[in-house]
């Protein structure tokens, strides 16, 4: 059923706090599809460029019964345009990593508390409470660049672990030694790749057999781009570990996914992968087959939930999605993807 409009606003501003909640609540493909057709009426209503865009391609809403229908914002628009509803503020504002060559995307966010909701319920789905783990982190570049959406979700997520959680510096007999001290210990360490890579490199580091590596990608420059298998081969050996878990996720996003094993992303409820057809963007891939990747991202209900990306992806009979590169032309934006090969 297409919710018309008097009824979403009525949902979306009489009760804004229980829609939240039915967000972060969804857990059936009936719920997701009324609830993305509500956020989408309400983004066309309120976000100038998502509406100039849309209109632009002369849609007609009418016809709008499903989210496949719903129509995709192409990301670079995070670079040239300030996304948010009228005549509202932004909490923060979160910056794409990238070279001084590079104009960064902007995050211009609303509702702070969204976004903290979406990753510590999206992290604890697949890793459990997280007051008793212990969470490292490996992330020189966002830190240097500042204003990462990244570095914020891991500040919180040490927060709120183990006291022994923190950050690493990287090449740092500091470093070394807490490694040692904590290799018997179950440990996530969150890193760059090229930092990962760096670490096992540069020191004999004792087998983490009790460790989940997760990489974030990104090479920021420093390092030959690798496919992930290969990447997470060499993780495998250098850490000796049997599984090297990934996070999906971008500046332009405020929920991730992740994957715990073959490189395959498993989504939270409110968020969603399709691919689309290379040579014909309207139309999506069966499975199996590469395309590039649209994402639906309910939690960003104050932004654009429905973002066409520049990456390369494909859809297994699971749900699952292997993401497998960037399109040619795209620019390197410095997220968590390595160059398809």
């Amino acid at each position: 059923m297409l919710l018309t409009y008097s009824h979403h606003k009525s949902k979306l501003f009489r009760n804004s706090l229980n829609f939240v909640d039915e967000i972060f609540k969804v857990n059936s493909e009936n719920e997701f599809n009324e609830l993305a057709l509500s956020v989408f009426q309400y983004q066309y209503e309120n976000i100038p460029i998502y509406n100039t865009y849309i209109n632009s391609r002369k849609i007609s809403l009418n016809q709008i019964q499903h989210y496949a229908e719903i129509p995709f914002l192409p990301i670079q628009f995070f670079k040239s345009h300030k996304i948010i509803p009228r005549n509202s503020s932004a909490t923060t504002t979160f910056l794409s990593s990238g070279t001084t060559n590079q104009e960064r995307s902007k995050h211009y966010v609303h509702n702070l508390d969204i976004y903290k909701r979406s990753f510590t319920t999206g992290f604890q789905n697949v890793y459990g409470d997280m007051k008793d783990q212990i969470i490292l982190a490996l992330l020189p570049s966002y830190q240097e660049q500042g204003n990462s959406s990244l570095i914020y979700m891991v500040d919180q997520l040490i927060n709120d672990s183990n006291e022994q959680s923190g950050y690493l510096e990287p090449n740092s007999e500091l470093t070394i030694q807490k490694i040692h001290d904590l290799k018997d210990k179950k440990v996530l360490l969150i890193g760059v790749s090229y930092a990962l890579l760096d670490l096992i490199e540069n020191f004999d580091l004792p087998r983490l057999k009790n460790w989940n590596i997760m990489e974030t990608g990104g090479m920021k420059g420093r390092k030959r781009e690798l496919v992930r298998e290969e990447l997470h081969q060499i993780l495998q050996k250098g850490f000796g570990t049997e599984n090297i878990h990934s996070e999906y996720g971008m500046t332009e996003l405020l929920s991730q996914a992740y994957s715990t094993q073959s490189g395959k992303f498993t989504s939270p409820p409110w968020m969603k992968f399709l691919i689309r057809e290379l040579e014909d963007p309207f139309t999506y891939c069966p499975y199996e087959k590469t395309g590039g990747v649209n994402i639906i991202d309910l939690a960003n209900l104050y932004s654009c939930s429905f973002i066409e990306t520049q990456d390369l992806g494909r859809m297994h009979k699971n749900g699952t999605v292997s993401i497998l590169g960037r399109f040619d032309q795209a620019e390197i934006r410095g997220c968590n993807l390595l160059t398809f090969s």
